[in-house]
């Protein structure tokens, strides 16, 4: 037989929409079912904190909820979402459903295209989609209440791939969903909440429901369990690029490979050659670890674009064999010799 899939939702929608207290909403209402949070926004509710006090220890463990904070979502999918989908489907007791906070910035269809990569796809479905639109603020002329945060959201992150104006931003996040939600509806003059939705509907897909809902709440069966198998539907779901016939690189047009090296005896020169590397080769993304001469915790370092980061992640383990290695990821048809040469020095 064929083990049944781990049904996800993702949800979608502007720093301040409510998406976490959707969220909240859900827990206090998910009926027993073990559910996994990943969250990727950064706001003003503190998740770890208020959501566990709203859920309670047996459906809501601290293993159940990891915070991804390299970066918005869709920029960061081989680094850091593919790895923790991972760790979840691995785990002794698999979570029932896992939901996905992306952050505002986040374009919704190339996170759900990684749901397709085979490590994925064999074990996890996107089950739906669900976007959070912030009422009052769509009624008076803006994406969200405060776009001067949204706009600082954005400065702040150097992983961000992509600079989306916000109305094409807000429109992919539309045009992805199978649920989306009027925030904040009890905010509404009588009338707007038929406006409005009758102003979002030509961004909408076929068969897509647009729902009110004040405080985010909106019938937990409802939100789970809507069956959309996104990841097979993705032609109903362009992007604005793709709509405009851009094409986004196959994975045909990358390579990557291995860099190793031998204990490091100075640090600040190997993030030097790092730097000067990635400033003379067509370097998307370098990752990995490196035992440091004399000291106990294993050296890690990541860079995304000419920034490079590097951080004792762990202590070596007793017994543990101390190496140096990185991953380098780039278009096809890097020097591999001469980024190998100039790492190692």
């Amino acid at each position: 037989m064929t083990p049944q899939k781990i049904p996800t939702t993702v949800i979608t929608g502007f720093l301040g929409a409510g998406k976490t207290t959707l969220i909240r909403h859900m827990l206090e209402n998910a009926e027993g079912r073990r559910i996994a949070l990943i969250i990727n926004e950064f706001g003003d509710v503190g998740v770890d904190s208020e959501v566990l006090m709203g859920c309670g220890d047996d459906l809501c463990k601290q293993e159940d909820i990891v915070e991804l904070a390299n970066g918005c979502i869709c920029c960061t999918v081989a680094d850091d979402f593919i790895p923790t989908m991972q760790r979840l489907i691995d785990r002794d007791e698999a979570p029932e459903h896992i939901v996905i906070e992306t952050s505002g910035l986040a374009l919704p269809q190339p996170l759900v295209k990684a749901f397709n990569w085979p490590e994925i796809r064999s074990h996890v479905t996107v089950d739906g989609v669900v976007t959070v639109v912030d009422g009052p603020a769509l009624a008076s002329g803006r994406f969200a209440h405060d776009e001067h945060a949204i706009d600082a959201q954005r400065r702040a992150d150097p992983d961000l791939d992509h600079e989306s104006p916000l109305h094409e931003l807000f429109e992919d996040q539309l045009g992805c969903a199978d649920m989306i939600l009027l925030n904040k509806s009890d905010l509404l003059e009588d009338g707007t909440i038929e406006k409005l939705s009758g102003d979002l509907q030509p961004e909408i897909r076929p068969g897509a429901r647009l729902v009110p809902t004040s405080h985010g709440k909106v019938d937990v069966t409802a939100l789970l369990g809507v069956g959309a198998a996104v990841e097979d539907d993705l032609d109903t779901r362009k992007s604005h690029h793709e709509l405009a016939g851009e094409e986004d690189h196959d994975h045909d047009d990358f390579e990557t490979f291995f860099v190793e090296l031998g204990d490091v005896d100075d640090r600040e020169a190997l993030i030097s050659r790092i730097e000067a590397t990635i400033r003379e080769h067509e370097i998307l993304r370098l990752k990995g670890f490196a035992s440091l001469v004399g000291a106990p915790g294993r050296l890690l370092i990541q860079a995304v674009g000419p920034r490079v980061n590097s951080y004792f992640d762990r202590p070596w383990s007793e017994g543990e064999q101390r190496r140096s290695s990185i991953v380098v990821i780039g278009f096809k048809g890097m020097d591999e010799a001469a980024i190998t040469a100039a790492i190692t020095g």
